[in-house]
């Protein structure tokens, strides 16, 4: 101990935990008015929105929810979906759970039983797959219908029948809006709860925390430059990784959240026109739905929008439409392990002179750290140490710092495991570049091994995007007698586009090795998850399947 710490202990005067709460009751004590939630005809200000949350803790409290307590929401991008990020944890420290409004029964059961659901919020558009997961569920939670006012008349089906024993409405009647809500006690506290995809078995539950919540929100304020009163529309499910975190990002800033419900190409750029819209997220198929919208959904608007988006980078083509199209891309990388991007291309503008596939490499890259994450690093997974900054040696990214998961919930070898040696274990393998860029070249399950070489399926579906016809495309292993594994493509070509299996191997042979051209191309729509991500594991059994055939 030193002079600096003897009688300079912490206390409550100068030590606070950190929790996203904060951001919301500050901004609706200086900006009351302003629009926070625009949902439909819906207009709520600042003070709607706090007093909103304010009756849905009070109510769950009054239900005997309380700390450790998970409170699960199968919504669509609501108001209330906004209301469950703060009302959640403001109930005496309970922890939200968003379930994938795509999953099926099984998984719903699997998720609830495994978090021991005390409530269950369904809006009427997945009522019927409730019930059935319900059905199959060990627990027995307080069941809440949300019945959206604002669902669309043409509406691809129609509502479902209640199934719980109130509507949501009347929760929120059941709460104060003067409610005076404590800070968690420590900010290392759950916040949140969501499940990976698990698609090697059940999936695994990433627990957040309060600090991670809260350094996050602050994180994509400044990565994604968001301004005072930025507009941000919800065409990224709040579901996923809680919406990178967004829910809590935007009112640090005293935005709007524009809600919306399904991802419609006329729909998004109504928002954008009529709101100015300033900021969205996505995955790559969000662009592809802007870009070959057909010309009467289409919509003009004088302001450039920021598109955040994740995954494999954007063609450099596609970049190019986006920016005549009025949007800026930024690309961001991470997992729900980090409570979603955690890092960005920061784009250097000493790069603006080089030529245009000198721009191209550097936008393929993934980039460098957040700020609130301490390390970014390209390691060898058995030694942990750094592999050569020279951008050809291969290793696993690894992460470290205050937006990694707390760990998986019930789990502790799959938590040790990932956070063996100091280190959240991405299973990603990248490159480091010598000025600190990483850059993926797959997942360690989706490297192809043919004749002994490896083959990064990612260089592979990056030659094939050069290639004018293609809109999206997955290239993935597919067994061979005698190479032990091939590049097999899959393919969804653009709307009017033409090109053959032959045509495009070519393609691939102007620009690859030989031994890394896809041995098989296959046309038709790829499957995907429901933020736009491409189900490699699917195509890979489809692949077997091919290789079966042929032999």
């Amino acid at each position: 101990m030193t002079e600096y710490d003897e009688g300079l202990e912490r206390a409550a005067a100068n030590h606070q935990p950190m929790t996203p709460i904060s951001y919301l009751r500050r901004t609706a004590r200086i900006h009351p008015d302003h629009p926070a939630v625009i949902h439909g005809r819906q207009r709520h200000g600042y003070a709607r929105l706090w007093a909103d949350c304010c009756r849905l803790a009070s109510a769950l409290l009054g239900r005997g929810i309380g700390r450790g307590d998970t409170v699960s929401v199968l919504l669509s991008n609501t108001p209330p979906m906004i209301h469950a990020h703060f009302g959640v944890p403001m109930a005496g420290g309970a922890v939200l759970h968003s379930i994938n409004t795509r999953s099926d029964p099984a998984t719903v059961a699997f998720q609830l039983d495994h978090a021991e659901s005390r409530v269950l919020i369904v809006d009427r558009e997945f009522s019927a797959m409730a019930a059935e997961a319900l059905a199959l569920a060990g627990v027995r939670p307080l069941v809440v219908d949300f019945d959206d006012a604002e669902y669309p008349d043409d509406a691809p089906h129609p509502k479902g029948e209640p199934i719980g024993s109130l509507d949501y409405e009347q929760l929120l009647a059941e709460g104060d809006p003067d409610f005076a809500a404590t800070p968690p006690g420590d900010e290392w506290d759950a916040i949140s709860l969501n499940y990976t995809s698990g698609t090697t078995g059940n999936p695994k539950g990433v627990v957040y925390h309060h600090r991670g919540a809260a350094l996050m929100a602050l994180n994509n304020v400044i990565h994604a430059g968001m301004g005072r009163h930025p507009v941000y529309l919800w065409t990224l499910p709040m579901f996923h990784c809680n919406g990178w975190c967004f829910p809590w990002t935007v009112p640090v800033q005293a935005g709007t959240q524009v809600c919306l419900r399904w991802v419609r190409a006329g729909a998004i750029f109504d928002a954008i026109a009529d709101h100015g819209v300033t900021h969205l997220c996505g995955a790559p198929i969000v662009m592809s739905t802007l870009l070959n919208a057909a010309a009467d959904r289409k919509r003009g608007f004088p302001q450039q929008v920021t598109f955040n988006t994740a995954a494999a980078p954007p063609p450099e083509t596609v970049l190019q439409a986006m920016a005549k199209a009025g949007f800026g891309v930024t690309h961001l990388y991470g997992l729900t392990e980090t409570y979603g991007p955690a890092v960005v291309n920061e784009w250097n503008p000493g790069w603006d002179g080089l030529p245009p596939s000198g721009q191209a490499a550097r936008k393929a890259r993934q980039g460098v750290r957040y700020l609130s994450l301490d390390e970014l690093a390209v390691m060898d997974p058995e030694t942990l140490q750094p592999v050569p900054a020279d951008g050809r040696t291969l290793g696993e990214v690894m992460f470290r710092g205050n937006v990694v998961m707390k760990g998986y919930l019930k789990n502790p070898e799959a938590t040790a495991a990932a956070f063996a040696g100091g280190w959240f274990h991405s299973g990603d393998l990248a490159v480091m570049h010598p000025d600190g860029y990483v850059q993926l070249k797959d997942r360690s399950k989706d490297i192809i091994i043919s004749g002994g070489e490896n083959i990064s399926s990612i260089e592979v579906e990056e030659q094939l995007y050069r290639h004018p016809a293609v809109a999206l495309c997955a290239v993935v292993a597919m067994p061979s007698e005698k190479w032990g594994e091939t590049p097999c493509a899959f393919v969804e070509l653009r709307e009017g586009g033409e090109e053959t299996e032959p045509g495009l191997i070519a393609h691939c042979r102007a620009g690859l090795a030989g031994y890394k051209c896809p041995s098989r191309v296959v046309f038709g729509p790829l499957p995907k998850t429901s933020t736009g991500k491409i189900q490699k594991f699917a195509l890979r059994a489809r692949a077997a399947e091919l290789a079966r055939a042929m032999t």
